[in-house]
């Protein structure tokens, strides 16, 4: 029987938070692969609350002693962007396989050390970056690569970011401060670039403009106004390595129209993916297409093998992908689930589109 690979999460709250929402459920699924022994919080009684609401066996009175102790073998940190680098500097240094949300620091250049970091210790690295695992992306790639519209020629996305107009609640504030790295741009466009990138290739060549139509936000709760400074409005143009024309408009808020569209247009057909919000890894996408002499569009499923017997909840769907590939990772040493590298690669595009 093989060994359970050891989880200590950093970040884990059972107030309905991302990790508890999203990563627990998904761990559910793995059973056979992982188990969570460990949890470390911003205080030690946090922690303690956490690992009683989820019967987890430890609670670290700080992240240093979670990451340094003898009973976690892969640290997950699920934290807000600005203390990804120095968390996932120390575990790395420690020896610790890592599992980081993304962004994976905050900014390229933490990025860059945080991958060479990994690279240099031999560990398995993992960002997550779960639109490109999902089984809908897998699909894309394959009618693709079987010609089902021909030579692509042209890709056109837009997409709604949900928040980013000029309101929120606290909770969520530290996203329209750009220098916490949690904006537009890094999280709902990156992630589904990130998809698209996957499926038709890499950027050759871009302009980009980007606006802040909002510079203040008020906060719901408690009626306080306070600056904005992370952008609304991202357009991008450009082609990409295979010489794709390709056009990109993010806007903040929700769309009363389709928050989600992204189409892929060829020689002999078209697709079209849509979504109810721009958060390419969040939402259920569904691909429509018609190929050769269809006149309209049909529905296309992905094959039940695409799916990898998890479900097809976007959510702990394909967070629960990623952790059983980074289970093969770990015990082959492979590098199948997505990467640090991956994760600065995908930063390089973002600056590049923010300078």
């Amino acid at each position: 029987m093989k060994e359970k690979i050891r989880i200590g999460f950093i970040g884990l709250n059972p107030k309905g938070q991302w990790a508890s929402t999203a990563h627990l459920p998904a761990l559910e699924l793995l059973k056979d692969d992982f188990e969570i022994t460990g949890v470390a919080n911003t205080s030690y009684e946090s922690a303690k609350i956490a690992a009683e609401a989820f019967k987890i066996p430890y609670a670290f009175e700080n992240a240093d002693a979670l990451i340094h102790s003898e009973h976690i073998d892969l640290v997950v940190v699920t934290v807000k962007v600005p203390y990804h680098f120095e968390l996932v500097k120390a575990a790395l240094e420690a020896g610790k396989h890592v599992y980081c949300e993304h962004p994976l620091g905050n900014g390229l250049q933490e990025s860059i050390q945080l991958a060479e970091l990994a690279a240099s210790k031999g560990v398995v690295a993992v960002t997550g970056l779960q639109m490109t695992v999902s089984p809908e992306v897998r699909y894309l790639e394959q009618l693709i690569s079987e010609g089902y519209v021909g030579k692509v020629l042209s890709t056109t996305l837009i997409g709604s970011g949900g928040h980013w107009r000029d309101e929120t609640i606290s909770e969520n504030y530290y996203l329209y401060d750009k220098k916490n790295g949690a904006t537009m741009l890094t999280i709902p466009l990156a992630h589904t670039l990130a998809g698209v990138t996957k499926v038709l290739g890499g950027f050759k060549e871009f302009s980009s403009n980007i606006i802040n139509h909002f510079k203040t936000v008020t906060l719901q709760d408690t009626g306080h106004v306070k600056d904005k400074t992370a952008d609304d409005q991202i357009m991008i143009i450009g082609t990409l390595e295979n010489d794709v024309a390709i056009s990109v408009h993010y806007r903040g808020g929700i769309s009363k129209g389709t928050n989600l569209l992204w189409e892929i247009n060829g020689t002999k057909g078209d697709l079209q993916i849509t979504g109810a919000l721009g958060h390419g890894q969040l939402t259920p996408l569904t691909i429509k297409g018609a190929s050769e002499a269809e006149k309209e569009m049909i529905t296309l499923m992905p094959p039940p093998e695409l799916y990898d017997s998890l479900p097809a909840d976007p959510v702990s769907g394909n967070i629960a992908r990623i952790y059983k590939l980074l289970a093969l990772d770990i015990r082959n040493n492979t590098r199948t689930a997505p990467t640090f590298a991956d994760g600065v690669e995908l930063y390089r595009l973002l600056d590049s589109i923010d300078s």
